[in-house]
């Protein structure tokens, strides 16, 4: 599933030409990847924090803003990733954090989208229950 993340990663940017053009030329790949990579780790902590896989999307229903709690701790982490890897200043990683909800919510939904199965609440709910016997250990690990 982390490939699907890295690719709604690469959709959601490249149809925001401010974020898009906050990634310095010849690193879109490993941005890409970094963002996914915080993505799946911010909702793992979210998951647990919210009662599961469930919880979380539940959350994501009630609306992906950037005033959202979850939506603010993912985008933390992406901030602080983007900033320490890659040296990217606030200007550039504000423009991507812009760009993070609207992420977050083409992932809720294709989530929720019974006729779109590259990524399904069950499926992460089951890969999750097999991580950390049974528990809601690192969703990051999921994607890979």
């Amino acid at each position: 599933m982390f490939d699907q993340i890295v690719d709604l990663v690469k959709q959601q940017l490249s149809n925001d030409p401010q974020a898009a053009s906050a990634i310095p030329p010849g690193q879109e790949d490993a941005v890409h990847r970094e963002i996914a990579h915080q993505v799946t780790n911010g909702m793992a902590q979210q998951a647990a924090s919210q009662g599961g896989v469930g919880g979380l999307m539940s959350m994501f229903q009630g609306g992906i803003t950037a005033g959202n709690p979850a939506t603010s701790a993912i985008t933390g982490g992406v901030v602080s990733s983007l900033g320490s890897k890659f040296g990217l200043p606030p200007a550039a990683t504000g423009a991507i954090a812009a760009a993070l909800p609207g992420l977050l919510q083409k992932f809720a939904h294709k989530a929720n989208d019974p006729n779109d199965n590259s990524i399904t609440t069950g499926s992460i709910t089951d890969s999750l229950s097999t991580l950390g016997g049974g528990g809601l250990g690192n969703l990051g690990s999921l994607f890979k």
